[in-house]
């Protein structure tokens, strides 16, 4: 079995503060450029940095679901200043627009070009992210997810040459996320732990990464939202949660719960954890059938006693369902997306790259019925 990270990793509260050694002494580079978006520029964690870097040029037009249309407009831009590395600060869409960012930085053309794995000429230029949320993943993956405006379709741009150089993964650096950000990130974090534990590409070395993700981010989760700041234990362990469910999904796949949130995300610019963490307890049930067996062996990892594994597993997605209505995540009917879409969301999550990796086999008639299924409830 492979298994894959070659992300050189700094993890821990206040590692942050060896940004300037990092680039200055590992990575030895000159220009660098920073990708963000405005709400970070807004919360002032950019401070400290800007210190650190005086006139470093700041991309911060990274919207959520970041659009193919922005990413070559600032790849234009950024080519005119020869950088040498590309930081991406923030949640998953700024560190996504990153790894576009840095293999345009040395490829011609549009993003679109790239569509794929290793459709890249030229090795991307090095990447460092820095996660300001808890949901990402992309800090250790190599892949980078961009909506093309033009399809509305999630294009995943890959290959081993964009996994970041660097990531430093700092916990404090969520401490003034609000709990609303915390629910559907930290949510988002778990549906990759359960997503890659569950898909068919799993090995024994991501189910290792996986059920460790599951069991810390299900045991901080709740304590990180009452009170992210104070709450130090359960911040880090949500982080390294996190981190470690991108070792996990990065190596193995995701299911048919990112199958319906980048179908959505790209049609409706629906915040991509918050999409995960409404139809991750909907596809787990769909699957039960499938793998109630390594669902139950979940549900005991985080304490559930039932010696049927049957009932195990569904009292581990009967859990999952309570603390998303816990933690004020939005139903599927919440997002005022009509029941005359589910024929278009079905037909793009049937075609998405992951399906295959679902463990129960799936046909747009089941994405339809699951659509249909978490309607309501």
């Amino acid at each position: 079995m492979l298994f894959h990270m070659p992300a050189r990793l700094y993890f821990g509260s206040g590692e942050i503060n060896n940004l300037k050694l990092i680039i200055d002494e590992y990575l030895k580079v000159k220009n660098p450029v920073l990708v963000t978006d405005k709400g970070i520029v807004e919360s002032g964690l950019l401070t400290n940095i800007l210190k650190l870097f005086p006139g470093i040029k700041i991309f911060d037009e990274i919207e959520p679901n970041p659009k193919s249309d922005t990413i070559n407009k600032i790849a234009k831009e950024m080519r005119k200043l020869n950088p040498d590395l590309i930081i991406g600060f923030g949640g998953g869409s700024p560190l996504d627009a990153g790894k576009a960012l840095a293999l345009l930085g040395t490829n011609h053309g549009s993003i679109e070009d790239y569509e794929g794995k290793e459709k890249y000429k030229n090795d991307p230029l090095p990447f460092l992210a820095i996660p300001t949320t808890c949901g990402t993943g992309s800090e250790v993956t190599w892949v980078s997810v961009i909506t093309d405006v033009n399809r509305k379709f999630k294009m995943s741009i890959k290959g081993p040459k964009m996994y970041p150089a660097v990531s430093i993964v700092d916990p404090d650096l969520i401490k003034t996320l609000p709990p609303k950000i915390i629910a559907s990130t930290g949510l988002d974090a778990l549906t990759h732990a359960v997503e890659a534990y569950l898909s068919k590409p799993a090995t024994l070395i991501t189910d290792n990464h996986a059920v460790k993700a599951v069991k810390l981010i299900l045991g901080a989760i709740e304590g990180a939202y009452d009170d992210i700041e104070n709450h130090h234990t359960e911040r880090e362990n949500l982080m390294y949660g996190s981190t470690i469910a991108g070792f996990a999904f990065g190596n193995s796949d995701v299911t048919a719960v990112h199958c319906i949130s980048e179908s959505i995300g790209a049609l409706y610019d629906i915040p991509h954890g918050v999409a995960n963490s409404i139809f991750l307890p909907h596809v787990l049930s769909y699957n039960l059938p499938e793998c109630f067996i390594k669902m139950a062996t979940l549900a005991r990892h985080i304490g559930i006693d039932e010696k049927d594994d049957m009932s195990a597993a569904k009292a581990f997605i009967q859990k999952i369902k309570a603390l998303s209505n816990r933690l004020g995540i939005p139903l599927f009917k919440d997002l005022k997306i009509g029941k005359d879409q589910f024929e278009i969301i079905s037909k793009m999550s049937f075609e998405n790259n992951s399906t295959p990796s679902n463990p129960r086999q799936l046909e747009q008639e089941d994405y339809h019925n699951i659509l249909e299924n978490a309607y309501e409830s």
